[in-house]
């Protein structure tokens, strides 16, 4: 089609699309050229724009590694991982559910765990945290013989790849849910950290006038043949970024209760201080178990990274 205007070109594309074999890939391009297309119409996209964001999608892919992703985290930091997460769980999303985002630290192979061991596998600073967590089918019955993956940061803010000082793996397990479909661990509380700024997800958030702050939070990874993966993260009921989560992530269903002991009464017997419990029960649907790529494989190399905190403009 030789093209007149404008808006030709919107429809030559689309004759161009209609001759893919493949039905899906029709649908999902078809409606993504329309949007795209549609978009610089009403944003009045200059050329000079129109390069810029070339040059920032560029980027996004030249500062993804092993040990980083920053796609993933351009993303959710537009909330694009959040909302497609919603749309494809809790009855498409009709209904409450624990899926959450699955971030962009889950790495594959974590070590083996026994129900009720640690996940500190090098020396790590921090209150010590004892989780329970229960996985139930979607009429609320247990699941047993589920593998969950844990990961978070330590109390400094850092996930193990990021961190020379932590051992590889530390603060990562797979446990299998028992009978009860219970599972329980031994951990520090997470803190919550900033996302890097170093790329262009720093330059939008600057940009909005946004801070880069994440919520303290666990990731959980359910995986079970018969059921849908589910990636979660339970949130810490004290941490004052709930609100304003710069990925945003956190759900009502997933504001966990991160409860504070002074007591010395830890189900361990080693810790004479304080302790946190955590107990939360995730839902799970039926659907097919698959794992995705994951985001990274490895451990950075070099020193930890030195964080930038922006404000959030009021």
């Amino acid at each position: 089609m030789i093209i007149g205007n404008q808006k030709d070109v919107t429809q030559a594309v689309l004759a161009e699309l209609n001759r893919a074999p493949d039905a899906r890939f029709r649908e999902i391009m078809s409606a993504a050229v329309q949007h795209l297309h549609d978009f610089a119409r009403d944003a009045k996209l200059t050329e000079a724009e129109f390069h810029q964001a070339c040059g920032f999608i560029a980027k996004l892919g030249q500062l993804s590694s092993a040990s980083h992703n920053e796609v993933v985290l351009a993303a959710g930091s537009v909330g694009l991982s959040s909302l497609v997460c919603l749309l494809n769980n809790g009855d498409n999303g009709q209904t409450e559910t624990t899926a959450n985002l699955m971030g962009p630290f889950w790495r594959m192979d974590s070590p083996a765990t026994p129900n009720g061991g640690s996940i500190v596998r090098s020396e790590t600073p921090g209150v010590p945290i004892f989780v329970d967590a229960w996985v139930h089918d979607a009429e609320g019955k247990p699941v047993e013989g589920v593998e969950v993956d844990v990961w978070h940061t330590s109390a400094e803010g850092f996930y193990e790849n990021q961190d020379p000082e932590q051992a590889d793996m530390n603060l990562r397990g797979k446990l299998t849910t028992d009978s009860q479909g219970h599972l329980a661990f031994r951990s520090v509380k997470p803190a919550g950290y900033p996302i890097p700024l170093s790329g262009p997800v720093g330059e939008l958030l600057r940009a909005q006038g946004r801070h880069n702050m994440r919520p303290a939070h666990i990731h959980f990874m359910i995986y079970k043949p018969g059921f849908k993966t589910q990636f979660s993260q339970v949130y810490s009921s004290d941490d004052p970024n709930l609100d304003t989560d710069v990925q945003f992530g956190v759900t009502q269903a997933l504001v966990g209760q991160y409860v504070l002991h002074d007591n010395g009464l830890a189900p361990s017997g080693d810790i004479p201080g304080p302790w946190y419990s955590l107990a939360h029960h995730f839902r799970i649907e039926a659907g097919e178990a698959r794992l995705p790529k994951p985001p990274i494989t490895g451990k950075a190399e070099g020193p930890r990274p030195v964080w930038s905190v922006l404000e959030r403009a009021s």
